[in-house]
């Protein structure tokens, strides 16, 4: 073999080896196409959150002056997938109770999940924290409220969720829920006495929902 006859196969050899590049670069830009052909057509929506109750076990500020607060409660949280096509993975849902943008509660964790097609998940856990501090202006603030009777809680739910779209499923996504919870503790008929020293209260107002 002579060295043009080389050099001619070498030449026949990467020109191959750029179409098998291409090829495979075109198959995959193709697929990435459909993907998002098929996103913006069935343009998935953000499940819907209820804050359906909360039943109030214990509430209580101490310290001089007061930065500490004790608090034990049990909330209905329930989530709705208005997709007709599309489902959702929750892998990670932590919830927890702010009052002024301050966490006052530690997180509890829900279980992980899929949510079908309109279909609605119920959750029930405990929210509490025990001798959790608060900044000063905060524990004031609650201190006032309860004493006047009322206090504006806001119970979040931050976590990650996947969407999926028959067999093809996302990466991941950051959830942010927002509910607002007012609790009316200087008035009786606003609860429903559930226990010794147990409250339960009912709310009307949906979640707010970012992804």
């Amino acid at each position: 073999m002579t060295s043009k006859d080389c050099g001619s196969h070498s030449h026949s050899r990467r020109k191959l080896i750029r179409r098998i590049i291409w090829s495979i670069i075109f198959f995959i830009f193709i697929i990435f196409l459909t993907i998002l052909l098929v996103w913006a057509i069935l343009q998935p929506s953000k499940p819907r959150f209820l804050l359906q109750d909360a039943t109030v076990y214990a509430f209580n500020v101490s310290g001089n002056p007061p930065n500490l607060l004790t608090s034990n409660f049990q909330i209905t949280l329930s989530s709705r997938n208005p997709n007709d096509k599309i489902g959702i993975y929750y892998d990670r849902l932590d919830v927890y109770a702010t009052y002024r943008s301050q966490q006052i509660t530690f997180r509890t964790s829900i279980p992980s999940t899929y949510q079908g097609h309109k279909e609605i998940n119920i959750w029930s856990p405990f929210v509490y924290g025990t001798s959790v501090p608060v900044a000063p202006f905060n524990g004031l603030g609650l201190d006032q409220d309860q004493d006047n009777g009322s206090v504006m809680l806001i119970i979040r739910a931050d976590g990650r969720v996947r969407w999926k779209v028959g067999t093809f499923i996302t990466g991941k996504y950051h959830l942010y829920v927002k509910c607002p919870a007012y609790i009316d503790f200087g008035n009786k008929a606003a609860g429903v006495i559930v226990g010794n020293n147990a409250v339960k209260y009912t709310f009307t107002s949906s979640c707010s929902v970012s992804v």
